[in-house]
């Protein structure tokens, strides 16, 4: 008797109420700061909107949503912070539904969405995309490059990215992945200075040249970590993410970078690139996926490829 009761009890929940368009209603409000804009994100009205809210915080049973009138923008209460963390992964797990039923109907036609980054972009992912077009031709690769990777795992998480390339380590979150190849870091120097000539060098070896570095991309940032775990410290001329600016500035006689030997732009005579000593760990180049999401055939056969292209260009990048 007892565990029908309690059985009895659940059906009456008043959070079993809670709808997903409640959810979106929120998280929409919350993004964009307004009732009215949330409308029109969602096409809906403004009327609607509040309605929806107004219903969410009755649910609830608490107040989600400041609203100070006029022209200043709305607030999340404490309670609407904290419930915006789970509707924003409800909503986000909605869109990957979403995307999971449009590549199961698309079959071998449709669009495979990937996220890159620079280095890969310009030494993997041209042959992966020539072959996979060959073997896939119905299937069109719409094709983004994420400025940070926050971004580009947010994109994977929502759906709005089937695929991507990626360096370890991998954030918390509904994620897998498959290690690509490995890439070691390397030290790129002028031309023109005294250790150039040499087949390794150390930061001491460097005297004279402060570091280009990276500003948000992981791939440099990760190596500068190893080495100040390691006792070393930095001083920088110059932070740029854009591998085509750090070269060119090296080239310059700037400075010296420390950076992943992919990013290096070949058949520069105005640069050596030197073996790090002591060696620094190389990074590893992955593809991510959204774990929960169903993989296309398509997309099956993307990873397989970028597999077989990273195999041959691990094997080309040797330190000079």
């Amino acid at each position: 008797m007892t565990s029908i009761t309690q059985a009895d009890t659940s059906l009456h929940d008043p959070w079993l109420g809670v709808e997903v368009r409640h959810l979106a209603a929120l998280e929409a409000v919350a993004r964009a700061g307004s009732f009215g804009r949330a409308a029109s994100e969602l096409g809906y009205t403004q009327s609607a909107i509040s309605q929806q809210i107004a219903a969410l915080e009755r649910i609830v049973g608490e107040r989600l949503v400041e609203r100070p009138g006029g022209p200043r923008a709305i607030s999340m209460t404490e309670a609407g912070t904290l419930l915006l963390r789970h509707a924003e992964a409800i909503v986000n797990r909605l869109a990957a539904a979403q995307a999971d039923m449009r590549a199961l109907q698309a079959g071998e036609t449709g669009t495979l969405r990937v996220g890159t980054y620079q280095s890969v972009g310009s030494r993997v992912l041209p042959d992966v995309m020539r072959r996979f077009r060959t073997d896939w031709p119905k299937i069109e690769i719409g094709l983004s490059e994420p400025t940070t990777d926050p971004e580009l795992y947010a994109e994977i998480e929502s759906g709005r990215l089937d695929l991507a390339f990626c360096s370890a380590p991998l954030p918390d979150g509904p994620f897998d992945t498959i290690e690509l190849m490995r890439d070691p870091y390397v030290f790129l120097v002028p031309a023109g200075h005294p250790v150039a000539s040499a087949a390794a060098c150390s930061l001491a070896d460097l005297e004279g040249l402060a570091l280009i570095g990276a500003s948000t991309c992981s791939s440099g940032l990760d190596a500068e970590r190893v080495m100040i775990d390691a006792g070393h410290t930095f001083q920088y001329a110059f932070r740029s993410d854009d591998n085509g600016t750090i070269q060119g500035l090296v080239a310059a006689e700037f400075g010296a970078a420390l950076v992943p030997l992919l990013a290096v732009i070949p058949g520069d005579d105005r640069v050596r690139v030197l073996a790090i000593d002591p060696p620094v760990p190389a990074r590893a180049i992955s593809v991510v996926w959204h774990r929960d999401r169903h993989r296309s055939p398509a997309a099956r056969a993307f990873i397989e490829i970028a597999l077989a292209v990273s195999a041959e260009v691990e094997s080309e990048l040797v330190v000079p």
